[in-house]
């Protein structure tokens, strides 16, 4: 009964989170307007393990495809934060429709060519939450992949070079961030 719908998140956020974020509030919003429910959801990493996306598996509950409702879902999913890339496929047409607001901004830090001392007194969670604050992103939850020879903090807001620029001067002086790369992942 129902068609199913999978939102693919152009997120690089864990699963925990991927259900705080995501998943519970659009259960309750899909079920407090009949219009269907969250069934399961996902994430997909690259070959080095880092996070690639993240989907999310919905169920609606008419068997026709209510134009409002697939709507109201991407609205919804926009609301909590869904960055550029995004898309919701429709299982029973294979309809893609791109959707997104966010952009987002990953800083690769270089994980094996600095000093032993930066190592040793490095928080990347203390870093995260300064780069959050110079980029006024509300946003606090902590995305990143730890992989061999770096690590990848990701950040998502209205835009890619205001984030970057807001963060310029900080990136640059802050002994954990030499050799860092910036790119744009979203």
């Amino acid at each position: 009964m129902g068609n199913f719908i999978v939102a693919t998140l152009n997120d690089k956020v864990m699963p925990i989170d991927r259900g705080e974020i995501y998943e519970d509030p659009l259960n309750e919003f899909l079920k407090a307007n009949g219009i269907g429910e969250v069934t399961g959801g996902g994430t997909m990493q690259l070959k080095k393990g880092e996070l690639e996306y993240c989907d999310v598996e919905i169920q609606l509950n008419s068997e026709e495809i209510n134009e409002s409702y697939i709507s109201s879902i991407i609205e919804k999913l926009e609301e909590l934060g869904a960055p550029k890339g995004s898309k919701l496929t429709i299982e029973k047409t294979d309809q893609k429709i791109e959707f997104g607001k966010k952009e987002g901004l990953g800083i690769y830090l270089d994980g094996i060519n600095l000093s032993d001392e930066v190592y040793k007194t490095s928080d990347s969670e203390a870093l995260a939450k300064e780069i959050r604050r110079l980029a006024n992103i509300e946003d606090d939850t902590l995305r990143y992949w730890q992989g061999n020879t770096e690590t990848g903090l990701y950040f998502y807001g209205e835009s890619f070079e205001k984030i970057k620029n807001a963060i310029a001067d900080f990136v640059s002086t802050h002994p954990e961030c030499e050799n860092c790369r910036i790119e744009q992942v979203a």
